[in-house]
């Protein structure tokens, strides 16, 4: 026959209930450090993935037009010499 031992089941309810209020201290730790980062990043003017990626294709797109620009003016340039010279 198995008795239960009182103080036994009252160590064991405690330690159930020290993990759940570990548990939510971890959460609550976690969810303050995240607001902390958050905050900091945002003071120092860190830019979005998304809004790097925006400005990095502009630039793309204007490096290829002033590409193009250039060609288009050495071909002008060019046809001018031929019809001087």
């Amino acid at each position: 026959m198995q008795t239960r031992n009182k103080f036994l089941d009252d160590m064991s309810q405690l330690m159930t209930n020290a993990m759940g209020v570990a548990q939510g201290a971890k959460t609550e730790a976690e969810t303050a450090f995240k607001s902390m980062v958050d905050r900091w990043m945002a003071d120092r003017d860190f830019v979005t993935r998304e809004e790097f990626d925006a400005a990095r294709a502009m630039a793309q797109k204007a490096r290829e037009e002033n590409a193009a620009l250039e060609a288009r003016i050495v071909a002008l340039e060019a046809a001018l010499v031929k019809k001087k010279g």
